[in-house]
């Protein structure tokens, strides 16, 4: 069974098609500027050579069929037809309250989609874009859609609601939800395999942490808290997203600066973060690299990053009220030794201890980096959300 996994963005369209008899990737590849009459469109088959095309592509649907064309063409193609696609896989932003799991895309499926564009205003309609665009070119395809929020739809009262009037939640949903579940979900999984431990078993806070990053404290395999909140923005310090801040000073500044919701909202979302206080880049590679030349404003940009980070470890262990295993995944998790150096040693107190030279392997397997002696078993766990994709998929429509 071949199952092909879309990520829909506004402007861009990822995919990866999976050969699920041993969940091999057959290709991948990137639509980049949708919308504009020089788009791109990256292909890699498996074994053979890269190619690029520019063309026209001015939507989804035609994003799509180019997709396809290039998956079924005979020098750069891995399939004879488009027939070969048994299932398609959509990675949705925001399931809400709808979807505490993955669904069979049918007519109810979108309208839920829909009625939480509020909530992923961004995101969602790209989703929708990516589903009746795979609808026009693969008729009678069966669609499944997995959810970023639907790993966190386990965590309790106590962790999702905020401390604000109740008929906001009741009229608006207005509460924590949490991203990068199935990131999440997956290095948790992953943890557990490879220490050879029920997962039921374990107190787990994976820390996926890219241009953006959230915390998941997973007990017993399921998540009881998650930093970001009703949106990405909460949480974390991250490359460009302020994270957590008084709310007070959303109206100070508005009134100080003038600003309108849509500004300030651009302001918190696009040009905070990393990117702010360093005044050089939301890039951690580029912090590091002003770090170690003693740029001051690098310096406390990486500073503020870790520290933060190490808050919410400490917070996660004291909601568990312990930790067995601390996992990092995602690009600053997996790639920067520097960050995961700074972090564990500042949770001695939890018994932490790394092995600095495991910790500067780069590998992509799952790799233990802490010391026999560590109290905490420290992981790099690469994540593989289009694989938790491809999976969820392959069960649905085997039902």
């Amino acid at each position: 069974m071949k199952v092909l996994v879309i990520n829909s963005g506004s402007s861009s369209l990822k995919y990866q098609l999976y050969d699920m008899t041993d969940e091999s990737v057959l290709a991948k590849g990137l639509v980049e500027r949708i919308g504009m009459d020089s788009s791109i469109l990256t292909h890699k088959p498996t074994g053979k050579e890269e190619v690029t095309e520019v063309s026209e592509i001015l939507e989804h649907n035609t994003a799509i069929r180019k997709v396809i064309d290039k998956l079924t063409d005979k020098t750069h193609g891995v399939l004879e037809s488009v027939s070969e696609i048994n299932a398609v896989g959509h990675r949705v932003v925001h399931g809400g309250e709808f979807f505490k799991e993955s669904a069979v895309v049918d007519q109810q499926a979108k309208k839920d989609i829909r009625a939480l564009i509020d909530l992923a205003p961004l995101h969602n309609p790209a989703a929708i874009m990516g589903i009746e665009a795979s609808e026009i070119n693969m008729p009678g395809v069966p669609q499944v859609v997995v959810f970023d929020t639907a790993f966190h739809q386990t965590m309790p009262e106590k962790a999702y609601l905020y401390a604000i009037p109740r008929v906001l939640y009741n009229k608006y949903k207005v509460r924590r939800y949490g991203f990068h579940g199935t990131s999440h979900y997956y290095v948790s999984h992953a943890a557990a395999e490879f220490l050879g431990k029920p997962l039921e078993d374990l107190k787990i806070i994976t820390a996926h942490i890219g241009n953006g990053g959230s915390l998941t404290a997973v007990q017993g395999g399921v998540s009881v808290d998650t930093s970001m909140g009703m949106t990405p923005l909460e949480g974390l310090m991250m490359g460009t997203r302020s994270g957590d801040l008084d709310p007070a000073i959303v109206p100070y500044v508005m009134n100080k600066e003038e600003l309108t919701v849509s500004e300030v909202n651009l302001m918190l979302n696009k040009h905070s973060g990393l990117q702010a206080i360093s005044g050089i880049s939301s890039d951690m590679r580029e912090i590091t690299d002003g770090l170690e030349k003693g740029d001051p404003h690098s310096t406390l940009a990486f500073e503020m990053y870790e520290y933060r980070l190490r808050k919410y470890i400490g917070s996660y262990a004291a909601a568990m009220n312990g930790v067995d295993v601390l996992v990092f995944t995602a690009g600053v998790g997996e790639n920067s030794a520097i960050v995961r150096k700074a972090v564990c040693e500042n949770l001695s107190y939890l018994g932490v201890e790394i092995d600095e030279e495991l910790n500067k392997v780069r590998s992509g397997d799952p790799r233990r980096i802490s010391t026999p002696n560590s109290k905490v078993e420290v992981l790099v766990v690469p994540t593989n959300e289009e694989l938790v994709i491809a999976r969820d998929t392959y069960q649905l429509i085997n039902k």
